[in-house]
């Protein structure tokens, strides 16, 4: 199914093209012929080849009569931006699920955040595929994320600190993720009021950044047993 044909609704009530003079029906044709996708003003006078003020009036009368609706394309607010009332707009132009008339939602990417949070509070160690399942089962949102979106979620959690992205040492809480397999936890003292608790030291192990842990096994020339930042970490002798 195409793109357009997905964000095609039920035409809405009262909305009759009877009656429309020539220039109505022209400027209808041309913002209906671009789907979900809207189209700019001035694009509408180029394709009629109509005068400003014919273009302007007829975009008023299609919208008195419900037959067209303006809406805000993310990536160039200062531009009226037409769309025939039978589409939602696009992501290109709406900004997908993140965005809310045409500006960031930023209550939902806060309350999404604080899901991930707790998800990773829970698990203490998880993947991207861990945190995507479990928004996905959780049903809280009302639409389902995608695999990026978490990604991008992910990413904002780290660049706040409130997470750490670690690779997999296949070791204690990563004993069921493989070795080298990008994950995540939360972050010390993440969420927490200054002079509040910290969590241990656990959430900066320093597998995590380490540049050879894909090839450190139990019993290898690379090692728990014989790393020495692991040794100081644990501050204990194996």
């Amino acid at each position: 199914m195409s793109r357009s044909n997905a964000n095609l609704k039920r035409r809405r009530p009262g909305t009759d093209e009877s009656g429309l003079i020539d220039s109505e029906r022209a400027v209808l044709n041309s913002i209906k012929s671009k789907g979900n996708m809207g189209i700019w003003t001035r694009d509408i006078k180029q394709e009629t080849n109509f005068s400003d003020p014919v273009v302007n009036k007829s975009i008023k009368s299609l919208m008195a009569k419900n037959l067209i609706k303006e809406v805000v394309n993310i990536q160039n607010k200062g531009k009226k931006h037409y769309m025939s009332v039978e589409f939602e707009p696009s992501k290109e132009i709406s900004g997908g699920e993140w965005y809310s008339n045409g500006a960031l939602d930023k209550e939902l990417i806060k309350a999404v955040q604080d899901m991930c949070l707790r998800f990773l509070r829970a698990q203490k160690v998880t993947t991207i595929e861990g945190v995507h399942n479990d928004l996905k089962k959780s049903r809280v949102l009302t639409f389902e994320p995608s695999r990026e979106q978490v990604v991008d979620i992910l990413n904002s959690m780290v660049l706040d600190n409130n997470i750490i992205e670690v690779k997999s040492s296949g070791l204690g809480d990563y004993h069921s993720i493989p070795i080298g397999t990008v994950c995540y936890r939360v972050a010390s003292g993440a969420g927490v009021a200054k002079g509040g608790p910290k969590k241990g030291g656990f959430a900066s192990i320093p597998c995590g950044a380490c540049p050879r842990i894909s090839v450190c096994t139990p019993d290898g020339p690379i090692s728990p047993a014989t790393c020495v930042y692991y040794t100081k970490w644990l501050d204990v002798q194996f």
